[in-house]
């Protein structure tokens, strides 16, 4: 398979090798094998075709229960459909019926200066083109120039399967909730400043939003907001999501 000029890029690169690396004491011990996860579980995320692209499965090295998008117990007054991020316990929820909301792992801004507040989803995009923002290419020339132009979309993209563009009061916010052709990177702070799931969860989650979903991406103080009934003490922004593995009720 022929590398996308973003991979090729990271291949090409050379890390320096810190001298602790060359110790003389015992062996580490092997890493443990992954914990096993359900055969449902592992099913939704597995190889997909879709519009002519070859969609691969995520690596169960990456994929635990926790990650796998899930139904969990959710107390918002807001309507059903209006997707929530919480970027600080790099979760997204979109808000159903009865107290509840489907979770999705995500992976948000690796600066923490990523989009907060409230926004519209005008229009969203099945395998969207991708340009670098200026600043990007500036700051990692190496990496970005070569593709300063753009790509089409496609498997090598970074955004994905699917995007959907936030809109507010200004106009376009140039946030994005979109896939990844790194599912490495779910559960992480390592985007430039977007929302991105594995490309599996972008597609569920892009079938089921309408145009003009509410969005609300929220501050740190609001972190674990809706993971427990009004009145009771929030979460800790690292203890969201165990709050909500706590409370499943399913994975479709």
């Amino acid at each position: 398979m022929t590398m996308s000029p973003i991979r090729t890029a990271l291949a090409g690169a050379t890390l320096p090798a810190p001298a602790a690396c060359a110790s003389t004491g015992p062996a580490a011990p092997a890493d443990p094998p992954p914990p096993a996860i359900r055969p449902e579980v592992a099913a939704m995320y597995g190889a997909v075709e879709d519009n002519g692209h070859q969609i691969p499965a995520v690596s169960p090295r990456l994929l635990t229960e926790d990650m796998a998008r899930k139904l969990v117990d959710y107390w918002s007054d807001e309507k059903p459909g209006t997707i929530i991020v919480d970027p600080h316990a790099r979760t997204l929820y979109q808000v159903r019926p009865g107290s509840k909301a489907m979770r999705y792992a995500v992976a948000v801004d690796a600066a923490g200066h990523g989009f907060t507040g409230e926004a519209l989803i005008p229009y969203q995009r099945d395998w969207p083109s991708w340009k670098p923002a200026d600043n990007m290419i500036a700051t990692q020339p190496e990496l970005y120039g070569p593709v300063e132009k753009g790509l089409e979309g496609g498997i090598g993209n970074p955004m994905g399967a699917r995007a959907l563009y936030l809109h507010n009061g200004r106009g376009d916010s140039y946030c994005r909730i979109h896939g990844t052709m790194d599912p490495a990177s779910i559960g992480q702070a390592t985007s430039a400043g977007c929302i991105r799931l594995f490309d599996q969860d972008i597609i569920r989650l892009a079938e089921q939003t309408g145009s003009m979903t509410k969005v609300i991406v929220l501050t740190r103080a609001e972190s674990g907001k809706g993971t427990m009934p009004s009145g009771q003490p929030l979460p800790a922004p690292q203890d969201a999501l165990a709050a909500g593995r706590e409370q499943t009720g399913g994975t479709t």
